[in-house]
């Protein structure tokens, strides 16, 4: 199912790198990047939208503990606002990969955009997380840690219900924003509410 890049590959860190949280209304965009060893094998890594919230949560520690590196990076509405969601996804997956150790010699990205990371060179890869474990790991690194953010504010802003819909734009997260306008959490350049 994964497939290999080039032959070389093999012989070098290669860091993959995804976040989670582009299409949310409120909430930051999150980023992971992670180097796993040649040797990792798993049969329930996949994409983390096509995993349960629990097996996300039993691949976390799993990841931590078997990665040669990670790096988690999240950025925050302000920023989003000020800078485009785009371009704070891929700060975000620089912020990440700033956290390796050793850094990589080649970073496989998922999706179709990125801007080069000092001089390594990169692969952007069409939906990278079901096809690279590396991307993959990355993929439920973001999106747990995403979560677990969301799951904290939603304690300050109950009414929104952040810890169930996780920022997303439901009809109940919308609903909300109508009753009690928005927070300092909501990301003020995206159309909060329909027409």
């Amino acid at each position: 199912m994964y497939a290999v890049l080039a032959p070389f590959l093999k012989s070098i860190h290669e860091a993959g790198t995804d976040e989670a949280g582009r299409g949310c209304l409120a909430g930051p965009v999150t980023a992971a990047a992670l180097i796993l060893p040649k040797s990792f094998k798993n049969d329930t890594l996949n994409d983390s939208k096509q995993l349960s919230e629990s097996k996300r949560n039993l691949l976390r520690p799993l990841l931590e503990s078997k990665a040669v590196c990670f790096g988690v990076a999240h950025i925050y509405p302000e920023k989003i606002d000020e800078i485009n969601i785009l371009n704070a996804s891929i700060l975000a997956m620089h912020k990440a990969i700033d956290q390796l150790d050793p850094l990589p010699e080649f970073i496989i990205v998922d999706g179709n955009r990125f801007k080069p990371y000092k001089a390594i060179a990169h692969e952007c890869i069409i939906k990278g997380d079901s096809k690279y474990l590396s991307i993959a790991g990355a993929s439920v690194l973001a999106k747990t840690y995403r979560d677990a953010y969301m799951e904290e504010i939603d304690k300050e802003f109950p009414m929104y219900n952040w810890k169930q819909n996780k920022g997303y734009p439901t009809k109940e997260h919308r609903a909300a924003i109508r009753a009690h306008g928005i927070t300092k959490y909501h990301r003020k350049s995206f159309r909060l509410l329909p027409e």
